[in-house]
């Protein structure tokens, strides 16, 4: 069928991140499958903002929603501080771990 094109919308992990327990688990998931591939994890928090209110995440971590998508887009260079922060927000902490590799 020459000429024919589809159509497809635009996936988003974050709709399909429903309940604190798929969050819990898509991060989890993200650690172990890039544990040390800083834009990967920071994009995996920007999911899980985006999954939860960006507005409200906004103003606990004291950042402006803007902000927070640029940091948490993957791309974004933000300070440990600010990712603490937001790590927080989420009701997450940071920890170091040993790394067994």
């Amino acid at each position: 069928m020459k000429g024919v094109r589809e159509n497809f919308s635009r996936y988003d992990t974050a709709d399909y991140l429903n309940t604190e327990a798929d969050i819990a688990a898509y991060l989890e998931a993200c650690a172990e499958e890039a544990p040390n591939d800083a834009p990967f994890m920071l994009k995996a928090l920007g999911t899980a903002a985006r999954a939860r209110n960006m507005s409200q995440l906004a103003e606990a971590t004291g950042m402006t929603r803007a902000g927070l998508y640029k940091a948490l887009s993957g791309e974004g260079n933000p300070s440990l501080a600010n990712t603490m922060k937001v790590a927080k927000a989420l009701g997450y902490r940071l920890a170091l771990v040993p790394d067994h590799d």
